[in-house]
């Protein structure tokens, strides 16, 4: 009989640090930040993780998107991204962006990490021009205006990559900022193709096959860009009926 309940009771104890040793592989502690510093006309963009967890965390990556405005409307971007590992209670500088912004110029900073290729954390700051020629920095969620224009990329392979790259050139250069996010997704396909979704708002408005080709991926991007037009006016039409 003791032996029975020396059994159960050790068999509780090994189901226990079970769960716990799950619950801590599965709660998220890594944390995306971003820290601005500032020199006359110079701004410096820091891109910094930080591990909150007692566990070593790895296969990590990170995207760092910086969209600079300036007084005519132009748009100017630049873009990091890169895989690293943090240790426990570890803080790690993952990048760093310089770049010359006047009073009367609006920046934008996007920092993604994921755990493969999994969105684990996000931080987003907006720097707006004030009348008085001075700036003001805050910080924003997906809800907030200034989250226009945001475009998240999960491609797997150089062909998903790139047509990624030639949708966002195309994206900045129309000038449009829809007031959702749009998702570029890549996943297996048959054989050794791929397949491509682009969502709209969690929502599919246009998929393909890749396949090899310039051509065919600057095509695909004329689609997605129709059809997220096409998306977007039909979302307007459906808000003024609920307004």
């Amino acid at each position: 009989m003791l032996k029975l309940c020396f059994f159960r009771v050790t068999l509780k104890c090994v189901l226990f640090l079970l769960c716990v040793n799950i619950y801590a592989q599965d709660k998220n502690d890594v944390l995306a930040k971003i820290h601005v510093l500032r020199k006359d006309n110079f701004i410096a963009v820091k891109a910094q993780a930080e591990n909150e967890g007692v566990l070593f965390k790895d296969e990590l990556s990170y995207n760092l998107i910086v969209l600079k405005k300036s007084k005519e409307g132009n748009y100017s971007n630049n873009k990091q991204s890169g895989v690293f590992s943090l240790e426990p209670n570890e803080k790690k500088d993952l990048s760093f962006i310089r770049l010359s912004l006047n009073s009367d110029e609006e920046l934008k900073a996007y920092l993604f990490v994921k755990h493969k290729d999994k969105l684990i954390d996000k931080d987003t700051l907006v720097i707006m021009p004030k009348k008085v020629g001075f700036l003001e920095d805050k910080k924003i969620d997906e809800s907030s205006f200034a989250i226009k224009g945001l475009v998240i990329e999960e491609a797997i392979t150089k062909i998903g990559k790139d047509f990624y790259d030639f949708f966002y050139q195309e994206y900045l250069l129309s000038g449009l900022k829809y007031p959702f996010i749009i998702k570029i997704k890549e996943k297996p396909g048959l054989r050794r193709t791929t397949v491509v979704t682009i969502e709209a708002s969690d929502t599919k408005v246009f998929e393909f096959m890749t396949r090899p080709g310039e051509d065919f991926l600057k095509q695909a991007v004329k689609v997605t860009l129709a059809r997220l037009s096409a998306y977007s006016k039909k979302r307007n039409t459906l808000l003024s009926y609920k307004i």
